[in-house]
């Protein structure tokens, strides 16, 4: 970003009115991709000449994320192997989205049968353990009320946890959203796929799989 010319702020930052009040109310505050949208979203409604675009989260994201499942299924063509079991993190749910859904229809249209997994930190439970309601997709509430798995609005996980099994494998911290996408809960209404959270030692002793 920084190399074509963007300047990039901490968040919560003091430049925004939603991240100078965090701060005050916590000095020490670690932040979140939520308070980061509000920050985002503050800004570019403030400045005529700002567009705000958010690739993650929302169910068009999911359109351009099916690439992986779809590649996934060529590989696995290529090879003459079905899988027997798909394992996704989970987070906003895009990505989980963007693997599962292309066996998903697979799956529905009865050419493979596979038994499909969505994995979330147990340190931020919102598939296993949030709350079916709306729920805005920011801390400040500047975003439209969206139909949701939500923990609240106002949660902010740890800094540091095992966001999801595929980061792990890749020794990144994900982000962990408060909510999960409608869509991925359909899912879940059709049969089609389960979901389960795992605390930190447990994803690690997964990955050593």
């Amino acid at each position: 970003m920084e190399t074509w010319g963007a300047k990039v702020h901490p968040s919560p930052s003091s430049i925004t009115e939603t991240g100078r009040r965090i701060l005050q109310m916590d000095p020490s505050s670690p932040g979140s991709l939520g308070i980061a949208i509000s920050e985002a979203v503050e800004v570019a409604a403030k400045n005529a000449d700002t567009k705000y675009c958010l690739g993650s989260v929302l169910n068009h994201v999911l359109l351009h994320q099916t690439v992986i499942g779809e590649e996934c299924i060529k590989q696995m063509e290529a090879i003459g192997e079905t899988p027997d079991v798909i394992i996704g993190c989970t987070g906003g749910g895009s990505n989980f989205a963007g693997l599962s859904f292309p066996f998903i229809r697979e799956k529905l249209n009865g050419k493979i049968n596979p038994v499909i997994k969505a994995v979330e930190p147990a340190a931020c439970p919102s598939l296993t353990k949030g709350v079916y309601a709306y729920d805005y997709g920011d801390t400040a509430g500047m975003t439209p009320l969206m139909k949701m798995h939500t923990l609240g609005h106002d949660f902010i996980p740890d800094p540091i946890h095992a966001g999801n099994v595929m980061f792990l494998l890749k020794t990144q911290i994900c982000l962990k959203f408060h909510f999960l996408l409608l869509l991925i809960l359909y899912c879940n209404t059709f049969s089609t796929c389960r979901w389960i959270a795992l605390p930190w030692h447990g994803s690690i002793n997964f990955s050593c799989v």
